[in-house]
């Protein structure tokens, strides 16, 4: 039997409008033998941890730049936990200072991104440490 292809859904938490670079982390992670599902912008947590229960995916990653990646990141993992759906792997990036990369890790998220990551690590890392849910 064929391995199975990793499911990645990368989305666009809060109000942030910009998603240029989820985009090309979504189409980088494409090139990259992934599946990737893409949920456009102005996503509620609860949205997202929805759509990775529906679309049964392996890994979310998330990026915001407005500075709310604290609470936001935090939800949807409480959120997918609640749906049955701990085990996913969440990462993120954007804007997000050290100090709050370290909270975050703290708090359930893989691995933190920030600005400058290339896109070559960022698909090699999920490649690494994010595995198939049974």
């Amino acid at each position: 039997m064929a391995e199975k292809r990793l499911r990645i859904l990368v989305a666009k938490p809060g109000l942030d409008g910009h998603d240029r670079g989820a985009k090309i982390i979504a189409r980088a992670l494409r090139d990259g033998g992934f599946e990737v599902i893409y949920t456009g912008l102005h996503q509620t947590p609860e949205m997202i941890a929805e759509a990775a229960v529906q679309e049964d995916v392996d890994a979310v990653g998330l990026s915001i730049l407005s500075g709310a990646h604290m609470t936001l990141f935090p939800e949807v993992i409480r959120l997918l936990t609640e749906r049955g759906a701990g085990d996913v792997a969440v990462f993120g990036g954007g804007i997000i200072p050290d100090e709050d990369s370290a909270k975050l890790k703290t708090l359930g998220v893989r691995q933190v991104f920030t600005p400058g990551a290339s896109t070559e690590d960022i698909v090699k890392w999920v490649g690494e440490n994010v595995q198939p849910r049974d």
